[in-house]
């Protein structure tokens, strides 16, 4: 016992989830930088088709990760708990909702087609609007790789194990860039070519973690016999529902006001465009540490909930935050000392290059005080169950003030894109405020029923 509650997790244990996380994201960023570096060989054109084309795509890989979150909430709360078949059983009903989701989404995008470009982008050039039509309609297809991907890892997480998504996916991110050089450089099939080897990485990754979440020694292991056979448990397929749609629906909305703001970006020039792509690309190096924490923290409060030690889920949240915060003002003091090295490596205009400068510099330095306590606190939420708040709270904030003073600032007073990325700061200070009152609210409720309470 330590001040009231049960030790669960020592700092070597919260070093083994997090250090392989922070790993991940910083490889898969540099491999995203490169990929970006690549196409961008191809002029503004390309590189403005194939970021507008992710922005929308993002929109529904954010949705799987949202059920692969309610997944791994459950399966953590089960492994807190130890029962073991229960979490089996989260798993396999993870990834079947995962699978089928994605093949809804899939069928809705390729019936879509253009007319989606069109609808959120008509303004956009001829060119610009080419690049992004290759890509849209070949990359697509990995979207049931992507989800059973996103399962499949979040499940290992769930259980603490983060080195097997590392190391996975340092691999294909490696095979990814490989791939991109050879259609680009070698073969000159343009963006097809990057958008070909996308495909193919995706689904060597989702084949290897398909094959490793199989395991029947893994407390979270998916027997496909019965996966496929026996009809999925309906109170796990609820509870982790209750979780992954609100998260759906806030990721899936706070995605599409990502691309109403995109939408707005697009009116002010292919310049704007593209400096906007390459800020999105490098500002993220400064926030890659958020992610894994973000992901950290559901398996670590998400035991500490399943066992109802809410003494020791105040204490690791804290601590886990504490420790994004001291993250934050490290990684973005590197990136700031290399980012005239960085910029170097992007072939776009020199208006592009100057305007990507202060964009990043307004992302990463309203970063490290305000991206913590808006997306990862939200996440301890939702591993206490208080999900449906997190999205209200969340899609009131992104239309309020990411969408509406991006359209007031940014078109209105004519400040363009650094008027949006004003206004996302704007999100963040009142998503700090919101989720911050709350989640100390629940904890002071909460505590008060806790058996170490006593």
């Amino acid at each position: 016992m330590e001040n009231g509650f049960a030790v669960r997790f020592s700092n070597k244990a919260l070093l083994a989830l997090l250090l392989p996380l922070v790993a991940e994201q910083f490889l898969s960023i540099l491999m995203g930088i490169m990929d970006t570096v690549m196409v961008s060989s191809l002029g503004d054109a390309s590189v403005s088709g194939v970021s507008l084309v992710d922005m929308i795509f993002i929109l529904f890989i954010n949705i799987f990760n949202a059920l692969a979150t309610g997944g791994a909430v459950v399966a953590s709360r089960c492994v807190g708990a130890k029962q073991p078949e229960d979490a089996k059983r989260a798993a396999r009903s993870i990834v079947f909702i995962s699978l089928c989701a994605s093949l809804l989404m899939l069928g809705v995008v390729a019936a879509a087609d253009t007319r989606l470009l069109r609808l959120l982008y008509g303004q956009i050039e001829d060119d610009v609007m080419a690049a992004a039509t290759v890509y849209m309609r070949t990359t697509v297809i990995s979207f049931p790789f992507i989800a059973l991907y996103s399962a499949s890892a979040a499940l290992f997480r769930s259980v603490g194990n983060s080195k097997i998504s590392m190391t996975a996916s340092t691999v294909v991110n490696l095979i990814n860039v490989a791939g991109n050089a050879f259609t680009i450089f070698v073969l000159h099939w343009g963006v097809f070519g990057a958008a070909l080897s996308t495909v193919v990485s995706r689904f060597l990754l989702m084949v290897y973690f398909l094959w490793k979440i199989s395991d029947p020694g893994l407390a979270v292991s998916v027997n496909y016999k019965i996966l496929f056979t026996k009809k999925p448990d309906v109170s796990t397929v609820r509870s982790i529902l209750s979780v992954g749609l609100p998260g759906s629906l806030e990721s899936g909305t706070f995605q599409l006001g990502r691309i109403l703001v995109l939408s707005i970006i697009s009116t002010f020039g292919t310049a704007q465009i593209a400096a906007n792509a390459v800020a999105n690309n490098i500002d993220t190096f400064g926030v890659m540490t958020g992610f894994a924490f973000n992901l950290a923290i559901i398996t670590v409060a998400g035991q500490c909930v399943g066992a109802g030690d809410w003494r020791a889920v105040r204490y690791y949240t804290a601590k886990l935050l504490r420790m994004s915060y001291a993250s934050f003002a490290l990684f973005n003091a590197v990136l700031f000392a290399a980012l005239p090295l960085l910029l170097r490596l992007y072939r776009v205009s020199p208006e592009a290059h100057d305007l990507a400068v202060i964009l990043i510099a307004i992302h990463n330095g309203a970063g490290i005080l305000f991206w913590t306590p808006s997306f990862v606190t939200p996440n301890a939420m939702k591993a206490a169950g208080d999900a449906r708040f997190v999205m209200i709270a969340a899609i009131f904030s992104m239309f309020l003030f990411r969408v509406g003073f991006s359209e007031i600032i940014g078109r209105q007073m004519g400040m363009g894109a650094v008027g949006v990325w004003i206004a996302m700061v704007l999100d963040w200070i009142f998503r700090t405020v919101v989720f911050a009152v709350r989640w100390e609210r629940i904890l002071k409720k909460k505590e008060v029923g806790s058996p170490e309470a006593a």
